[in-house]
Order: C-alpha cells, then sequence, then structure tokens
C-alpha cells in the first residue's frame, strides 16, 4: 500500500530538513518545495495528503498557496506555519481556506497530532463521506425550507477544517445541533465531542473545570483530573454560551486555543491538547466586545468562521414537520398524537420568541390537554403569549427589585392567585441560615415571573434576564414545579 504523500514548502533549509525526518519517522513519503513556483509545480505533478507552507516565501505569500489549493484541489487539506505571536495571519489563513496552523518554533508533537488529523481527513474526503448528499440528509436539524437545506450545506463544508466556528442564533434555535453536527461530519468524528455551558460554571471552579489539576492542588483536590480539554483531545469541545465568561477565564482560554497547550492548576509543565473550538452564544459578542465585556482578540481567535442559525420565525414552513417530530417523542409509547389543522395554522401565525425549544414545551403541554391524541387550537394555550416578538423587552443585566416591574403584554393572572410575599427579616434581626433565606428570596421571584408568563418558562427566563439553561437549573434546584391546573 501506497504511503500518503506530503508536500512542504519552506524556504528555510533547516526547517525544511526538520518536517522532512519527522514526518518520514511517521512513515510518509515527502516532497520538498522553497518557493511557490517550485509548490506549484510539484501539485502539477503529484497529488497530495497534505500541503504544509510557510507564509512567508522568496517569489511571494503562502496564503496565496492556500487559496489555489482550496479552489482547484478541494480533497488535499493545506495548513500554514507563521511566525511566533502572527495570530492575525493565522486567521487569515484559516479564512481562506486553511486546514489548520502551526506556529514557529514548531512543535513536532503538535505537528504530529495535524497530520493525523489532516490524513484523516483526506481519507474520509477520499472516499466522498464528507460531502455526500446523505451527510446533509443525515444531520440533526430538521426542515426542508431554504434557509434550512443552505444551512446544512454549510455545516458540511465547515466540517472539513480546523478553523474555530462561531455559531450565532437565538435560544432555543438549536446550536448545540448544529455543533454536534460539525463534529460528526469531520474527520473527529469518532473523537469526543464535550459540550460546556460557560455560564452554569461557578468563577471559582473554572480553571479546574476547563484545564484540569493535579492531586493536593487544592482542598478536596484527592487526586488527579483531567479538565474539559483533555477530554475533548482529538475532537471538539464546544463552549456553548461562551459570552458568559468573565474576563480573567477570557484570558486563560484565549492562551489555551493560540498555543494548544494547557496545564493544569497545580502542574508545573504544560501539555498538548489537539482540540477543534466551536463557540456559541445567542448574545451579540461585537456589541460584547464594544461594552468591554468580552475580550476583542479572543473574539477574533472564535469568529473565525461565523455560523448563523436561524429564528424559527424566518422558517415557518418547516414547524409541521418539526411538530410530527416532536409529537413522535413526546407521546406515549404505543399511542400518537397530531395536530388539527387549525391547531398547525396557529402555530404558523405565533413568533416564538423561543424557537424549537418553545415549541417542544409548548407541545408537550398541549399534549397533556389534548382528546384522544389531537391537539386542538385550545390545547396549544397561546393566547398569554401570542403577542409578536418585538414586543417583548429585552432582558437586562441588573439585580432583581423586590417587584418585577417589566410590562408583558399578557394577561392579568388573577388576584387568587397571586403569589403570597417574599419572607421579610425585621430590621435588627439576621436570618438563621442565609442559604435557606435566599432561596427562600429566589424562589418567590422565580415563581412570580412564571405567574406573569403563565407559566412560559421562555418568557420567564427573558423576564428575569437569564437563560432558559439557568432557569431550568435553578427551578429543578429549587424544587419549582407547574402547579397541576
Amino acid at each position: 500500500m501506497t504511503a500518503p504523500r506530503i508536500l512542504v514548502v519552506d524556504d528555510e533549509a533547516d526547517l525544511r530538513e526538520l518536517l522532512d525526518i519527522t514526518l518520514v519517522k511517521m512513515g510518509l513519503d515527502v516532497d520538498c518545495a522553497e518557493s511557490l513556483t517550485a509548490a506549484r509545480a510539484c501539485l502539477a505533478q503529484s497529488e497530495y495528503a497534505l500541503v504544509l507552507t510557510d507564509m512567508r516565501l522568496p517569489d511571494g505569500m503562502g496564503i496565496e498557496l492556500v487559496r489555489e489549493v482550496a479552489a482547484s484541489c478541494r480533497n488535499t487539506p493545506i495548513a500554514v506555519i507563521t511566525a511566533f505571536g502572527s495570530a492575525d495571519n493565522a486567521v487569515a489563513a484559516l479564512k481562506a481556506g486553511a486546514f489548520d496552523y502551526l506556529s514557529k518554533p514548531v512543535g513536532l508533537d503538535q505537528l504530529r497530532l495535524m497530520v493525523q488529523s489532516a490524513l484523516r481527513m483526506h481519507k474520509t474526503e477520499g472516499a466522498g463521506q464528507a460531502s455526500s448528499p446523505a451527510a446533509a440528509a443525515s444531520s440533526r436539524l430538521v426542515g426542508q425550507s431554504p434557509v434550512m437545506q443552505d444551512l446544512r450545506s454549510q455545516i458540511v463544508r465547515l466540517a472539513r477544517s480546523m478553523a474555530p466556528v462561531a455559531i450565532t442564533g437565538e435560544s432555543g434555535s438549536g446550536k448545540e445541533l448544529a455543533a454536534r453536527d460539525i463534529h460528526a461530519h469531520s474527520a473527529r468524528a469518532d473523537k469526543p465531542f464535550i459540550a460546556v455551558n460557560c455560564g452554569a460554571i461557578p468563577e471559582a471552579l473554572m480553571e479546574a473545570e476547563f484545564f484540569g489539576y493535579r492531586k493536593g492542588a487544592f482542598t478536596g483536590a484527592s487526586e488527579d483530573r483531567d479538565g474539559f480539554f483533555q477530554a475533548a483531545n482529538g475532537g471538539t469541545l464546544m463552549l456553548d454560551e461562551v459570552a458568559d465568561l468573565p474576563l480573567q477565564m477570557q484570558v486563560k482560554l484565549l492562551r489555551a486555543i493560540q498555543e494548544r497547550r494547557v496545564r493544569k492548576v497545580g502542574a508545573t509543565v504544560e501539555e498538548p491538547v489537539d482540540v477543534r473550538v466551536i463557540s456559541a452564544t445567542h448574545q451579540n459578542l461585537a456589541e460584547c466586545v464594544e461594552k468591554g465585556r468580552f475580550r476583542q482578540d479572543l473574539y477574533y481567535r472564535l469568529n473565525v468562521i461565523e455560523l448563523r442559525l436561524p429564528p424559527l420565525r424566518e422558517r415557518l414552513d418547516d414547524i409541521g414537520l418539526l411538530s410530527d417530530i416532536l409529537l413522535e417523542r413526546l407521546a406515549p409509547p404505543g399511542s400518537k398524537a397530531v395536530l388539527s389543522p387549525e391547531a398547525l395554522d396557529a402555530l404558523k401565525s405565533y413568533a416564538f420568541p423561543g424557537n424549537v425549544r418553545e415549541l417542544e414545551n409548548i407541545l408537550e403541554r398541549a399534549l397533556a390537554f389534548a382528546n384522544d391524541g389531537v391537539i386542538a387550537v385550545a390545547d396549544l394555550a397561546l393566547k398569554a403569549s401570542a403577542a409578536p416578538v418585538e414586543a417583548m423587552p429585552a432582558p437586562v443585566p441588573q439585580p432583581i427589585p423586590e417587584e418585577i416591574r417589566v410590562a408583558v403584554p399578557v394577561e392579568p393572572a388573577p388576584v387568587e392567585r397571586q403569589p403570597a410575599p417574599a419572607p421579610v427579616i425585621p430590621e435588627g434581626e439576621l436570618p438563621q441560615s442565609l442559604p435557606d433565606y435566599l432561596d427562600d428570596v429566589e424562589r418567590e421571584i422565580i415563581r412570580r415571573a412564571l405567574a406573569r408568563t403563565h407559566f412560559n418558562r421562555t418568557q420567564a427566563a427573558e423576564l428575569l434576564g437569564i437563560s432558559f439553561r439557568q432557569l431550568r437549573y435553578r427551578m429543578q434546584r429549587l424544587d419549582i414545579h407547574e402547579p397541576d391546573t
């Protein structure tokens, strides 16, 4: 069996020789070129499993070769070697179509990891698996609207690169599903996919959770433990709600992404990691940068390729198909549930501020009230939340006042169902248990928000200025359940 052939393009003889020796020891055939002209001649004569080029060459820039290979040799991944600290050049190369990059001085461990990943991708694409129509058809993102078909095609194309992807979209639009699809269609599909909710990790534990720790690094560290980066090694790490990261953690994350090395808490040496990073957020990261809540350098590092997920109101034709799939999953075993034509029309006229997640919530509730498995308009209970999404106030990141004063276009709750006032401590006295007292206050505020929105958790989360996942976590922790009505 013929060994894969690699093309190394660099004008430094010493570096060419080092790369040549390393790749040959990996069982690969290697051709070397010292200029763009020589590289083009090699590409015209042979087919390569990987092209590795320096960014600065005697007769031009390596990014020119990147564009040419990306355009004419689609099954050949190309990686670039950049000077130390030239992060902008690496980002530009990734946007131009580069598979990956290495920084000088070249670390041989990183080189080997990158080459192995490139060879897996070349083998997959050579077999026609990565870009076939069947790959797009196997997506977790359901829908036949033109915008969804285009989205699935984008995902298949993005899967062939190592470039970081920033997924944007409203809450409930399926950002994690898109990230899982990118991973599943890539050469890393047989490696781990680790999804991390950045807004759900206490700030004091973030470094240990992301990078791991050594035994004895702090009180309670009874054994060595890997972090998210080590757990995702060779695969994909998804940073969900990345805008919620504190600034101090953003600095450490930037270094880990740039250097591809992490140091456990309590360790003295760094260890290499091979991770593709996909970030996601429902917030506008560019605005967060302008307001000083998100580092600009990390923004440019994560936002190499942006993938926008459309809200459900932009693809209302998919509601019928989505509802059928959701009802099949939600219905009790052995039974079947369907939407009446009138109910389907009502859903198609609804704004869905909570997107697919809200649709699932509505259908789950409606299924409990449906007669003989047929969901009518009344079962959907859309009346209280049928206002257009633009009429809903944007969440304001500030402390929740004693009374929730945000105006919501819903019917007022009956007087007899108003929650009891929050617990009050007389002046000069202290609660017997501060945690219990704070839990009581938080529980009461969440109940008020749920009452105002007729227990629509998506709208309640927006009232409170928190994400849907954060609200769901708090409801579970505080043992808050929907009333049996």
